[in-house]
């Protein structure tokens, strides 16, 4: 090939980015090829890309899906206030605490993970994931997000 070892790598790392991505996007033939005309390829080099893409678009989208890590899902949750009336050396206070049990499935298998926390901590995170809620609401993230189907 006459050309550096570095020079090749980039070339192979590059190629397979083109390819890994396109397929976890499952974009369409026209996008594809728009997407490579863009790098100054030749006619025939692009189409045989294209080809390239189409053969493999599924087999490349089963190992990207092996590779992917799996995550817990949501299974169920329980909670229980507990409040701390007295105590030896306070005889009056009110210390509250929010205990919750959440259940995770993974691959049939299922755990469950204790938290416990004050109700003020308990709010902020409400609030947190609320904010979080309403930015998904936002154009920037469904345009993000419906590029990202």
């Amino acid at each position: 090939l006459d050309v550096g070892a570095e020079a090749l790598q980039r070339g192979v790392d590059g190629l397979s980015y083109l390819l890994a991505e396109s397929s976890k996007l499952m974009i369409s033939e026209t996008d594809f090829q728009d997407s490579v005309h863009v790098l100054g390829f030749s006619d025939e080099l692009n189409k045989l890309l294209l080809q390239l893409y189409l053969d493999n678009r599924k087999e490349i989208r089963s190992v990207l899906s092996e590779l992917a890590p799996k995550l817990p899902s949501y299974h169920n949750l329980e909670w229980r206030l507990d409040v701390q009336l007295a105590s030896r050396s306070l005889r009056q206070q009110i210390k509250p605490f929010v205990t919750l049990k959440l259940h995770l499935s993974e691959s049939g298998d299922q755990t469950a993970q204790v938290l416990q926390t004050d109700p003020s901590t308990l709010l902020h995170l409400i609030q947190q994931l609320e904010q979080a809620l309403g930015e998904m609401k936002s154009n920037h993230c469904r345009r993000i997000v419906r590029n990202m189907k």
